[in-house]
């Protein structure tokens, strides 16, 4: 929505409250804004905070810069999908430079940008060279650099070095470095876009690129250098992000580039080009942000939550389009200095409005008392997952039976958006938080903050790294990992050959159960592991791995899956080989995967009793916030499920 103080017509200042309304009007995206900051204040005592908003403002950060990056795209009318694969690869090098090879940090900095600025250069050859659309050939970059990134790291999280890990600290104690980052690209931006030679480029080219091309610009080298402009500030938004994370995440910012393009989008910036400001963009970001965050402090649905954001950038983008049509229009480009002056005191007057209105909104909470029911945090990696939705449902059941209200969140196997959900619970009135981490070392800092902030966090499934839980409620991954090899071993009689489907690339629980079945499996020398592949524990990739696998390797005779989604993917494309000719083995023990066991499909499943695992975990937690003793390592035994024994188990 645009953000500039936009001309009205004759007649429409009827007064100081036609004044307003035209303002307003004019200002879509502000006035978004400041609509949802007002809501969220008064739907939410714990929204108004000095710490929760500047979790805002850290959690647009990312968003907003590599969304500055995007601007100068969308304004010259082009699309960059590559820029969240562009950040993790940039953020990969970094570490992998700095940890493995032992370059000093200050050249694997240099060296991660140049990354991000030689994939935006080879963007724009494409674009303007290889006549490619923009689309397309951000859309290759996008697989090119998630798939380099993964082949750097092996598919495991490096640790990022701690010079640059203070990017993701705080000044002061109080001041988040990202703001400051956010804010210093937000201003480049705007320089580049307001007072350069190439930023009046990008405006002329978004306009009309043949007319530009006439008018003698050098059409095709100022491509380049837009595209160059997106790979450097999306490098720059990775290196924020692995800092905030304390690791180079091989998966992280998987679908930012969506949301960074939305956030120009509703900020005013229209995808046929020619339009755009950074204002604007941070807005927009800003809106995403406080979005997030308020729905968690509301305890709204995971899966609501993409509802609602979803429909609020469809209702920003057409109140826009009808405020266009109602005849507001753009100043145009080069403006005068009134112009600016008008926009400078719109803001100011957006500013005077919105801190009123909260600070009257406000007093709506203002002597009201916490409720006596103790109130915990669930943040799952995933509820794509029936895993984790039986961990889920074993948490509801155990807090509606003890009294408590918990609120869970979806991270969507994103550990920056984990690391998100985590510090808006720090913000809250939590009295504990449960966290099944994406990734250990990820969740680390986030779990520290609540260390400080004095809420005793628990575990589940997963320990984490470098920070204090008060217990870890798990089943063993290594000893599941190889109670699995030794089932499909003996099974098979210790010889034959067989393949594994991975789990995503990068997660604890994939290294772990991984680590376990090939130490298991070195007890059987006679079974040789012949291809193994990723399927991210999602069934519909298990299915086409395992089709896949079959046609270099037809005769195996086993078949090793991480999670039972992935086996029964497999089991699908084995047909009817499946239980007869090859014996597959899961793991987790999911109604599905116990239902294949009980059919004889699916050979074995290890089982980790999921629903067990959430109900322990708001046990204890609910035990930390009371003050008793919890013990540390609190173990829910894992045990192979077959046709034997799977009668009388209970998940």
């Amino acid at each position: 929505m645009a953000t500039d103080t936009l001309k009205s017509t004759p007649g429409a200042q009827g007064g100081a409250a036609g004044g307003l309304r035209r303002l307003l009007l004019d200002n879509g995206a502000l006035t978004a804004l400041i609509v949802l900051v007002i809501a969220m204040s008064a739907l939410s005592g714990d929204f108004l905070t000095a710490d929760n908003l500047l979790n805002v403002g850290v959690q647009a950060a990312v968003t907003a810069i590599l969304a500055f990056g995007v601007t100068f795209v969308i304004v010259s009318a082009g699309i960059d999908l590559s820029v969240g694969s562009v950040a993790a690869l940039s953020a990969t090098v970094l570490a992998w430079s700095a940890t493995e090879a032992g370059i000093p940090v200050v050249l694997a900095v240099v060296l991660a940008v140049a990354t991000g600025i030689v994939c935006g250069l080879v963007n724009g050859f494409l674009v303007s060279y290889g006549k490619l659309p923009p689309f397309i050939a951000t859309l290759a970059m996008l697989s090119v650099a998630r798939g380099l990134s993964l082949v750097i790291s092996q598919g495991s999280p490096i640790a990022f070095p701690d010079s640059v890990s203070h990017l993701g600290d705080t000044l002061g104690g109080w001041l988040p470095v990202p703001v400051l980052v956010m804010v210093v690209m937000g201003l480049l931006t705007a320089f580049v876009l307001g007072r350069t030679y190439i930023g009046r480029s990008m405006y002329a080219i978004g306009g009309n690129e043949e007319a530009a091309r006439l008018s003698g610009l050098r059409v095709k080298k100022q491509k380049l250098a837009i595209y160059a402009f997106s790979g450097l500030f999306a490098a720059a938004a990775g290196i924020v992000l692995a800092s905030r994370l304390a690791s180079a995440q091989p998966q992280a910012a998987q679908g930012y580039e969506l949301d960074a393009i939305a956030a120009v989008v509703i900020g005013g910036a229209s995808l046929a080009g020619g339009t755009g400001k950074a204002s604007g963009t941070l807005i927009g970001a800003l809106i995403l942000a406080v979005l997030r965050n308020g729905l968690n402090l509301l305890s709204v649905s995971a899966f609501w939550q993409q509802v609602v954001i979803g429909v609020v950038i469809a209702l920003a983008v057409l109140f826009d389009t009808v405020r266009r049509k109602a005849g507001a229009t753009a100043p145009a480009a080069g403006a005068s200095g009134g112009g600016k002056g008008k926009q400078a005191l719109t803001y100011v007057i957006a500013a005077v409005v919105a801190v009123a209105v909260v600070g009257a909104t406000s007093l709506l909470h203002n002597g009201s008392s916490a409720a006596d029911r103790p109130k915990i945090g669930l943040s799952l990696s995933t509820l794509n997952n029936p895993f984790f939705v039986q961990i889920r449902d074993g948490a509801e059941e155990e807090a509606k039976k003890l009294g408590v209200d918990l609120t869970v969140t979806d991270a969507q196997n994103d550990a920056s958006q984990q690391a998100n959900q985590l510090q808006n619970f720090t913000s809250g009135s939590l009295s504990a938080v449960v966290v099944n981490p994406v990734d250990s070392d990820a969740a680390g800092p986030s779990v520290r903050g609540a260390n400080q902030a004095g809420i005793p966090v628990i575990a589940v499934d997963r320990g984490v790294n470098k920070a204090d839980t008060s217990a870890l409620v798990a089943s063993d991954n290594v000893e599941g990992g190889a109670l699995g090899a030794k089932a499909l071993a003996e099974k098979l009689g210790g010889k034959g050959t067989i393949v594994i489907l991975q789990g995503q690339a990068g997660t604890s629980a994939s290294r772990e159960r991984g680590a376990g079945f090939a130490e298991g499996l070195k007890d059987y020398p006679g079974i040789k592991v012949v291809a193994k592949q990723p399927a991210d524990f999602d069934r519909t990739k298990g299915l086409d791995v395992m089709t896949n696998l079959l046609q270099a390797h037809p005769d195996i005779d086993g078949v090793f899956a991480e999670n039972d989604e992935m086996a029964l993917g497999a089991i699908k494309a084995l047909g009817s080989k499946a239980g007869t000719s090859v014996q597959v083995v899961g793991f987790d023990g999911t109604p599905d995967g116990l239902k294949a066991v009980r059919a004889g499909t699916l050979y074995a499943s290890v089982a980790q009793q999921p629903s067990e695992l959430g109900r322990i975990a708001v046990r204890n937690a609910l035990r930390a916030v009371e003050g008793e003793k919890v013990e540390k390592m609190v173990k829910v035994p894992v045990k192979v499920v077959t046709k034997e024994n799977v009668a009388g188990f209970e998940g």
